[in-house]
Order: structure tokens, then C-alpha cells, then sequence
């Protein structure tokens, strides 16, 4: 019946040639979406500034209302900085990871590659900077721009995921309280630098993004293992909230092995990856 129907609408051609029609359609709908994702990387670095003050606005004002409302009595202005500084250093670290790697890397300038290679599966023909620089599949457009995105997102959930989570605490909480609060506090911090940095490395074409994003990953599992184990032998931490934390931490694990999963394979053998970040191409 589909043959039919497909046979009936173009009457006056084989099937071959309507495969090949098809084909060439999918050819011309995967260019648009190309052209399309071009305007994705200029359109973040035209407006990261305008992301950085919406993100200093919203999550400082989430964080403000998390300090005027503590799980913990505020005595002191000591007790007060407390709880101040690990929200502070939060929504400041995606910033300063910005800056520091926009400053290392200014934008326009072309980085040489690494002496060793760590990516050696493939086929490849080096490249020269600018043969690089001028081929079509140079820049983080395509599934790097969705990529992009992802790193920003990462961001904003897993520090969203923490204001939402974590009660505001202070030397007042027990001791595994204040532990957990200041390790959650940390990671995040850490993460939000790093992925940041890895995010300005994409968006500038740096040829050491895709193993600065393979450290990421790596720093990110190793957190999650040592939260778990000072907070494991943490005493007195109730059975509840041990379970609530393995959930959360065994989640953040399992979310970071599936980015690997997907894109690993991608940063490896994708061909606009090697150009744009290896300088090189298919042989």
C-alpha cells in the first residue's frame, strides 16, 4: 500500500528516482539545519553578557531568599557569612570560569595543537591552521553548537539543583549537616568553573576542548566518589537523608557517563571535531 501511494503521487517516476529524490530532499532539510546552527555560537557570544547578568539576577535572588530563611539560627554576623560565602562562591564561579578562559584565549586568536595526542583512532591528514580555519566544517556549529548549550545548561541545573535541594546551614547544624552542605557547596562550585571553561574552549575553537572536557568529566565522577565517602562515615547521619544523598549522587554519575556516552564517540570520529579542534581531516 505504501508503494502504491508513494507510486500514485509520482506517477511518472521509478523508484529509484523517487529514492533519490527523498534523498536529496533529506540532503537539503540537514544543510538548512546546519545553516541554522551557524548563528547559534555568534548568538552566544554576542549575548553572553546579557546571560551572565540574567544568571547574576536570578540565582543571586534564589540564593537570597535561601540565606533570609535558614535551617540555621543567624547569632552572629559570622553565622550570617556562613551562609553568605558558599552561595556567593556559587553564583560567582561559572563567571569567573568565563573570564579566566576567555583571557587565556582570546577570542580570534588561533592555538597550536598539543604536542601529544591523545585521540589516535581514525585515518587522518593534518591540516595547517588556516587550511583549517577556512574549511566549511570549521567551527562549532552542527551537534557542537546542541553541545554548547548542554555545557551552559549544566550550569544552570546543577546549581538550581543545589539551591532547591540543600537547606542553608551553618556551625549551628550538626556536624554532617554542615559537612554535606559545604561538599555539595564545593562540587558545584568546581563543576560550574570547569564546565565553563570547557563551554569557552567549544565556542573559540581551542584545540584542548575535547580533553579539557574528558578532565571535566572525570574531576566530576571523582567528585561525586569523595562526597560519598566523607559523608559515609559522617557520624550520626540519619538513614534518610544516606538514602536521599546515594540517589542524588548515583544520578549525577549516571548523567555524567551518558554525556561521555553520547558524545565521546562524537568528539573522536566527528569530522567537524577533528578539524576544528585537531586540524586535520579524513585521509
Amino acid at each position: 500500500m505504501g508503494t502504491m501511494a508513494i507510486s500514485s503521487a509520482y506517477p511518472n517516476q521509478s523508484m529509484p528516482a523517487l529514492a533519490e529524490r527523498a534523498k536529496s530532499g533529506l540532503a537539503r532539510y540537514c544543510r538548512r539545519l546546519e545553516a541554522r546552527s551557524l548563528a547559534i555560537p555568534r548568538l552566544l557570544a554576542r549575548r553572553i553578557t546579557m546571560i551572565a547578568a540574567a544568571w547574576l539576577a536570578i540565582f543571586g535572588l534564589g540564593s537570597l531568599l535561601r540565606i533570609g530563611f535558614p535551617s540555621s539560627p543567624v547569632e552572629s554576623l559570622n553565622d550570617l557569612m556562613g551562609l553568605i560565602i558558599p552561595y556567593l562562591l556559587i553564583t560567582l564561579a561559572p563567571i569567573a570560569g568565563y573570564m579566566i578562559a576567555s583571557a587565556s584565549f582570546p577570542s580570534g586568536t588561533l592555538t597550536a595543537q598539543p604536542e601529544i595526542r591523545l585521540s589516535l583512532f581514525g585515518k587522518w591528514r593534518r591540516l595547517s591552521v588556516l587550511d583549517a580555519k577556512d574549511n566549511s566544517a570549521y567551527g562549532p556549529a552542527g551537534f557542537l553548537a546542541s553541545l554548547l548549550i548542554g555545557l551552559l545548561l549544566n550550569v544552570v541545573l546543577r546549581s538550581f539543583e543545589f539551591l532547591l535541594a540543600m537547606p542553608a546551614l551553618n556551625q549551628h547544624a550538626p556536624e554532617w549537616g554542615l559537612m554535606l552542605f559545604h561538599l555539595m557547596a564545593a562540587d558545584v562550585v568546581v563543576m560550574s568553573f570547569f564546565y565553563m571553561v570547557c563551554f569557552v574552549l567549544a565556542l573559540r575553537s581551542v584545540p584542548y576542548f575535547p580533553r579539557m572536557l574528558l578532565f571535566a568529566w572525570g574531576l566530576d565522577i571523582t567528585a561525586q566518589l569523595v562526597i560519598a565517602r566523607q559523608v559515609g562515615i559522617a557520624a550520626d547521619l540519619p538513614a534518610n537523608v544516606a538514602e536521599t544523598l546515594q540517589h542524588l549522587l548515583h544520578g549525577n554519575i549516571d548523567k555524567v557517563l551518558i554525556s561521555a556516552f553520547v558524545w565521546l564517540p562524537y568528539l573522536i570520529l566527528s569530522e567537524r571535531v577533528n578539524i576544528t579542534y585537531r586540524q586535520r581531516t579524513g585521509a
